[in-house]
Formats: C-alpha cells, structure tokens, sequence
C-alpha cells in the first residue's frame, strides 16, 4: 500500500472525529500506527511537510503558481488523493497555533532528539524547494524557514550548509555547500564527498523514514553537492 493510501485512510480517520488542530494530528499519528513503526515514521514525514509547507505559505501571506507547483513536484499527490491532502493543508492553516508550536509539535512526532536529525533536514529540504520556486527567497520565507531550523535543533554551522545548497552555485560557496573547510587536500574532500554522497543515497533515506514518494528531496540534494564538488575537483586538479 502507497503512501498515499495510508495517509488517505489517516486523514478519513481524523476528519471523522473532526480533529482540527496539530494536537489532534499529532495525537492521531502515534495512536493510529502505534503498530508499525515504520508506517508511523512515513506517515508522521508526510504530515510535517504537509503542515509546515501550509504554515509557510501563511507567513508569507501569498501563495504563488510557482510554490504550488514545487509543492507538487515534491508529493506528487495521486488525483484520488488530492482531497485528502487538502484536508490536512486546510487543518493546518486555518489553526490558530503559530507555526513555531507546529515545528515543535512536528520535531517531537518526527525527529531523533539529537542535534542535525537527518529526518528533520529532509524536512528542511523540502520546505526549502517549496520556498524558492518563485526564483527568490522572501525574507519572511527566509526567517520561518531559519525559526524552524533552531526549533528542530539544526545546528548553524549545519543550517548554513542547507542554505548553500539551494543558492545558485554562481553565489554560493561549494566548500559551504559541501560542509567543508577550504584548505582540505583534494583526498580529504574527495573522502568527504564520497561519504555525503553515501549518507544521502535514497535508499538510506527512505530506511530513516523518507517516503519513496518524496524521493525528489534526495535527489535534489545529490544534484547540489555533485555541482559543488566538481567545481572544486576542478579548481584543486588545476592548482
């Protein structure tokens, strides 16, 4: 069964007992899986973005083509699930809980507890694609989106990082997209790239909780580090 399916039938359930705030979803998430561990992690993914994605496009305030679209490119939501996935969105934005209860409430469902939880980047990444499909970043966007990094405990070293990934690389520094300092040899970035490349395989992802669905953000952030260390692979080789 897809996800999808599994959140449809979730998301029939809470609208069944009319549940109409992040507490109620929340709560509704460990009862419904409290079984299967892994549906829950999949299912609990699935929510977060959904929810913080909707609490974003409420703090900017308007809601552009192009986010629609990257929100889209991101779920790939089945047509007989649309629905469904609207009910949540709806939920999350008509609650009067700020944003900042919501991430909270969403690191607790979602996150290791640990500092850089990779779940919770992914849950970063996508917010990010999301954010800067009109070809800029608001600075609304931009203060949400680094809120929502100190609420999930990313650390700022780690979250500048994430910022350079999404930055066009012609500003952005590919040592600070890699996690690197610069005056590493080229065996010590190589080493570290390689390792990047290793830890952000899909299929590592998908082991941690990231549905097969979203499986874009993993190959978004692949793309970015693959651009930052042939730029310098080159610069090193020509030294």
């Amino acid at each position: 069964m897809s996800i999808w399916d599994r959140l449809g039938d979730f998301i029939a359930r809470i609208s069944a007992s009319a549940a109409n705030s992040v507490a109620d979803v929340v709560e509704a998430v460990r009862t419904v899986f409290s079984g299967d561990a892994e549906t829950r992690r999949r299912v609990a993914f699935s929510v977060a973005m959904i929810a913080l994605s909707a609490k974003m496009a409420k703090a900017d305030g308007v809601v552009s083509q192009a986010e629609v679209r990257a929100f889209y490119e991101i779920f790939a939501v089945p047509p007989e699930h649309a629905r469904d996935v609207a009910r949540l969105y709806d939920i999350a934005q008509q609650d009067v809980a700020g944003f900042e209860y919501y991430a909270e409430r969403m690191a607790k469902l979602c996150g290791s507890g640990h500092a850089n939880c990779g779940m919770l980047e992914d849950i970063l990444d996508g917010l990010f694609h999301i954010a800067k499909a009109d070809g800029m970043m608001h600075q609304c966007e931009g203060s949400f989106l680094h809120r929502v990094s100190e609420i999930f405990r990313i650390e700022e070293a780690h979250y500048q990082t994430i910022v350079a990934r999404h930055l066009d690389l012609g500003e952005a520094d590919p040592y600070r997209v890699l996690g690197i300092e610069r005056g590493k040899s080229f065996e010590d970035v190589r080493k570290h790239y390689r390792k990047l490349v290793a830890n952000n395989h899909p299929d590592k992802l998908i082991a941690r909780g990231l549905p097969e669905e979203f499986i874009r953000i993993a190959t978004t952030r692949i793309a970015a580090i693959n651009a930052a260390y042939e730029i310098i692979e080159r610069g090193l080789r020509h030294a």
